[in-house]
């Protein structure tokens, strides 16, 4: 029998596999601050539900923390998101206050430590790890309060390009290290590549040179593209240098079938995340099914298009597996 890495391995080349992996995350609100806790549940969660690729469920702001932001997170156990209270950018001259970070101390150390952690846990498993990396401009949205697009049509975007070089070259250090390190490779969340929060000609020129210039980094031979919300910008994304294309599959568009053609990648998407949390089984059935049909069965990893939020329900994680091989089976009959 393969091992996990054999499979996803496999799945990569197109390869014909007994059968199609599968993966989920979460966020784990109130540990995943504190690296031994957050270490432990997530080889808890892979081992309870057995996925095939382990995403590293990192707090999602542990970009923006070293730069002295204020972040509440209250609102996360009951399904909501972390809101930035407090921020360094307020005006436009404040982007070149934004500087290269020592990845060697504070909340980007701590993630390191994270990742230390679970590769000591998981040694002997044989399964892969992404670890979660943020576009520069994502860490620079949340810098400064969802504004950066404000900043830039009122004249400030060489400041914000200037900052941005600062938040690329200290991702491009936490990615070589985290590799160097054993992970696989990076699990790479870019959420404002999408019509909805931006628009091409915006993402072109503050966007894309940077993801690319992390991506480009990575020695992984497993990177994702996490390409998060309603409406990509599929055109400028498909391209990118990734192994991997996840994204909200049955949310956005193109389909999964059409998706993998023109991406040339193997899939890391499927689930609707939402079906998930709103215990919506047949849809999910329906889901894992037309994504088998349309692709084949290859160059696929079946898994939500993004985290799944809390509160998880044990039973529906536990479905999404179950549903999986019942349908595999049912195909293979």
């Amino acid at each position: 029998m393969m091992t996990k890495k054999e499979l996803i391995q496999a799945v990569l080349k197109g390869e014909k596999t007994d059968h199609i992996p599968y993966s989920m995350w979460s966020h784990v609100p109130g540990v995943d601050r504190d690296p031994e806790a957050i270490a432990e549940e997530t080889y808890r969660f892979y081992k309870e539900y057995d996925v095939d690729i382990i995403k590293t469920m990192n707090n999602g702001m542990y970009s923006i923390e070293d730069y002295g932001c204020e972040i509440d997170y209250s609102d996360v156990l009951t399904g909501g998101v972390a809101k930035i209270i407090t921020t360094p950018v307020h005006c436009g001259a404040d982007w070149l206050k934004i500087q290269e970070i020592s990845i060697e101390e504070g909340a980007l150390k701590r993630e390191q430590t994270y990742l230390a952690l679970l590769l000591e846990k998981l040694k002997g498993e044989a399964v892969p790890v992404v670890f979660t990396a943020f576009s520069p401009i994502t860490t620079a949205n949340k810098l400064c309060g969802n504004k950066v697009q404000e900043y830039v049509k009122n004249g400030y975007g060489k400041e914000v390009h200037q900052a941005l070089e600062a938040i690329t070259a200290t991702t491009r250090k936490l990615v070589q290290r985290v590799v160097e390190m054993g992970a696989d490779g990076i699990f790479f969340a870019t959420q404002l590549s999408s019509y909805v929060k931006s628009d091409e000609k915006f993402y072109e020129e503050y966007g894309a040179p940077y993801d690319k210039a992390v991506l480009e980094t990575s020695k992984g031979w497993c990177n994702v593209l996490h390409a998060h919300g309603d409406e990509i910008m599929f055109d400028l994304l498909k391209d990118y240098p990734v192994q991997i294309f996840n994204y909200h599959a049955w949310q956005s568009l193109p389909s999964v079938g059409e998706t993998q053609v023109c991406t040339g990648k193997t899939l890391m998407c499927g689930i609707e995340r939402m079906d998930i949390t709103n215990h919506r089984k047949n849809e999910i059935r329906n889901e894992i099914y037309e994504s088998i049909k349309q692709t084949g069965g290859r160059h696929l990893i079946l898994a939500p298009g993004c985290v799944i939020r809390y509160p998880l329900d044990k039973e529906m994680l536990a479905y999404v597996k179950k549903v999986k091989v019942e349908i595999e089976t049912a195909l293979q009959a």
